[in-house]
């Protein structure tokens, strides 16, 4: 049985708990592997290990770890397709997505490549008599990112590439469920030429990430997951005088307004709901199409859509849709279905008796479509995180913006239509992080910030961009004169610039 050990000091180890936990394909149902889980000394000799390692890090000049970014770069180009392989393996998603998930992190990765300018400071020549002002931005020490199991690939490059570009040490916890390409990150990390001990990984669960908020040494917390679990990460670390963001759940909706091209917008929907078997935190799994003759026709274009999607195993490159996660998420996803039927929606395409040929095991759930949703029904309320696309008639654009706006949850948001007034209007309104205009999932680039609002995201910094520079460095403010600016005599009233 292949064990996906922990990554502690440039070194893959089985760690001292000698625990482990079953690793699926959830394709088949099959125990792939065992991942280690770490004990309190496992984490503390990965913190040992950063902590050891950080201050030499920390000193190196920003182009030279950019450099290292570069390399980082073209190694994973190089291992592309055994990562996308290996990450579908475990999480069961196609391979092309695999690939999109390792690309929108290398994004970022490329990103940070330019922090020898992200990490300048400011300067004020002659802020008062004789004396200078500059500020400077350093790093907070040593980071941890704590991340789910739907982007195993994407999310940890989003945190380890500023962190560790800035000058802090990293530890990574990511989900127990597909560990490994997380593993194989930070083996390329050192092969790129990443100082042993600036990234450790280590696996486990609460008692894990209970030993990252608790522990003295890590300065910052990075989080994703669901939002119950963001709450208790984020006053957790905050209360221990951490710094902190923790991104939490979503419901997305999009909205096709009347002028919309359906044919469009119902491709859009097609991807953003089923992609991923929609185990995506931007996924779409609200329509709300304005006026009754809109509903009709997106409901219409949708059906035959759904009955022709290609469910299947992540090796068949014709495989459009794989499994979920695991055998626990299909039958909640399954429990919710069902819920939905007692609570009057319209299953227009029923998905529950989905089975494959020769993967009667896997985790397969199939693609289903609910119309007549309302705000009341449980299907509505919770994040499903499954292939599960709810349609919420609405009858004019301010009772769809309305839904929108009352939902708890505030990460994405979209508006597929071809009035621009009406598309700036819901732009400009709309209290939700991340806003497309005929984009249904619209994650913003490396170079702009990734977050929510309301109970998706806890704390002030965003995901990548220049937020992700912030939150991982201290602003250090110096104010300087030389001894030629310098009056006689004590000086006992407040300073001023008179």
């Amino acid at each position: 049985m292949r064990i996906i050990g922990h990554f502690i000091d440039g070194v893959e180890t089985s760690g001292e708990s000698q625990q482990f936990q079953d690793v699926f394909n959830p394709a088949t149902g099959d125990v792939q592997a065992q991942v280690a889980l770490a004990s309190a000394a496992d984490l503390d000799a990965a913190v040992a290990s950063a902590a050891a390692a950080q201050p030499k890090w920390a000193a190196t000049n920003p182009q030279r770890r950019a450099r290292v970014f570069f390399n980082f770069v073209a190694l994973i180009n190089r291992d592309m397709d055994e990562l996308a392989i290996l990450l579908s393996s475990e999480h069961g998603k196609t391979v092309d997505d695999a690939k999109g998930d390792i690309l929108r992190g290398l994004e970022v990765a490329e990103f940070v490549a330019g922090a020898p300018h992200l990490l300048k400071g400011e300067f004020t020549e002659g802020a008062g008599p004789g004396i200078d002002m500059y500020s400077m931005r350093q790093p907070v020490g040593i980071g941890a990112g704590i991340t789910p199991f739907n982007f195993p690939a994407m999310i940890p490059l989003w945190m380890l590439s500023p962190a560790i570009a800035a000058g802090n040490a990293f530890i990574l916890k990511p989900s127990e469920r597909d560990p490994s390409v997380p593993v194989r990150l930070a083996q390329l990390a050192l092969e790129a030429g990443l100082p042993k001990g600036i990234l450790n990984v280590v696996h486990g669960g609460k008692s894990v990430v209970d030993g990252i908020l608790d522990h003295d040494d890590i300065a910052a917390v990075s989080f994703v997951g669901s939002t119950p679990i963001a709450r208790y990460v984020y006053g957790t670390a905050a209360a221990n005088g951490k710094r902190v963001q923790a991104f939490g759940g979503a419901k997305n909706h999009m909205i096709i307004m009347p002028d919309a091209d359906i044919e469009k917008a119902a491709d859009a929907l097609m991807g953003a709901g089923f992609g991923s078997a929609g185990e995506r935190c931007m996924a779409v799994s609200v329509a709300v199409p304005v006026g009754e003759a809109t509903a009709d026709r997106i409901v219409a274009a949708l059906k035959p859509r759904i009955e022709k999607l290609k469910v299947g195993p992540a090796t068949d490159k014709a495989s459009e849709m794989g499994p979920v996660i695991t055998k626990a998420a299909k039958e909640r996803i399954l429990g919710l279905v069902e819920k939905g039927v007692e609570q009057g929606a319209t299953l227009a395409v029923d998905g529950r008796g989905f089975s494959l040929q020769g993967y009667e095991d896997g985790y397969f759930v199939g693609p289903t479509l609910f119309d007549n949703v309302t705000a009341e029904m449980d299907i509505y309320r919770e994040e499903i995180f499954g292939p599960v696309l709810s349609v919420v008639r609405s009858k004019t654009y301010e009772e769809a913006l309305k839904l929108t706006m009352d939902n708890p949850y505030g990460n994405g948001t979209a508006i597929f239509t071809q009035n621009g007034d009406a598309a700036r209007d819901f732009a400009a309104r709309v209290n939700v992080g991340m806003v497309g205009i005929n984009v249904p999932v619209p994650v913003p680039l490396a170079y702009h910030s990734f977050g929510g609002w309301k109970a998706s995201a806890f704390g002030d910094l965003n995901q990548h961009g220049t937020d992700s520079i912030k939150f991982w460095t201290r602003t250090k403010t110096v104010t300087s004169r030389w001894p030629s600016g310098i009056k006689d005599g004590a000086e006992f009233q407040m300073p001023t610039m008179k």
